[in-house]
């Protein structure tokens, strides 16, 4: 009966501890940003910690495709003309430079193309499919044996200026596969570049429900 009066003040952190704490984990805040966050996110290592974990070279592909992703998007701004209109839609088989197998008829819902293209060093290509919301496409490309920066992406009809939607980037990557689910009603699909120093023969296959398959570059 005499324990009931005993304060629990005894049981709670001094003012001490409180700042203690708090500088730790600041110092711990403060490491993590430096070893890990900057890496990854900026390439920027000062202390070589993130190069050794991998982020470093994550954080560099993320600037590299952003500043390419940012060029493209200003040269298309440049010659609004180049934009391929509705009225290019493929519905049958795909022309690129080599070619494509038929649509196959006997599916009520869903196309299936095949297309391959070459792309000379530091050239880029862009094909688009469009899809409503919460169609699926399976898909697979191959550099045929070469290596290409690509970045999976998508854009909703009168996108407002300057609107990204991210799939899947990489860089140097002799090939990809997946299914695309849209985000959105508008085009989906999948932009290149050849950052090598040899011609690179693009091969893209696709299955699913989208209207059609354009190249818009």
């Amino acid at each position: 009966m005499y324990n009931a009066n005993i304060s629990d003040t005894q049981q709670l952190p001094t003012s001490g501890q409180l700042i203690r704490s708090t500088l730790i984990a600041l110092v711990m805040a403060i490491v993590l940003l430096i070893t890990v966050v900057m890496p990854a996110e900026y390439a920027i290592d000062p202390t070589g910690i993130g190069r050794m974990l991998g982020l470093t070279q994550m954080g560099e592909i993320k600037e590299q495709l952003a500043e390419e992703a940012e060029k493209d998007a200003m040269a298309l701004a440049a010659a609004p003309d180049a934009k391929v209109e509705p009225a290019a839609q493929i519905e049958a088989p795909v022309v690129a430079e080599t070619i494509a197998k038929p649509v196959t008829q006997e599916k009520k819902k869903g196309l299936t193309h095949e297309i391959s293209f070459r792309l000379m060093p530091g050239q880029p290509a862009e094909i688009k499919l469009e899809m409503i919301k919460g169609a699926k496409v399976n898909y697979s490309w191959s550099a045929n044996g070469g290596k290409v920066n690509y970045d999976t992406h998508g854009d909703p009809f009168n996108a407002p200026k300057g609107f990204y939607h991210g799939y899947g980037k990489g860089r140097f990557q002799p090939e990809d596969n997946g299914v695309l689910v849209a985000a959105f009603d508008g085009v989906h699909g999948w932009f290149w570049r050849n950052r090598t120093d040899k011609e690179i023969t693009i091969t893209l296959k696709t299955e699913g429900d989208y209207q059609f398959l354009e190249r818009v570059l």
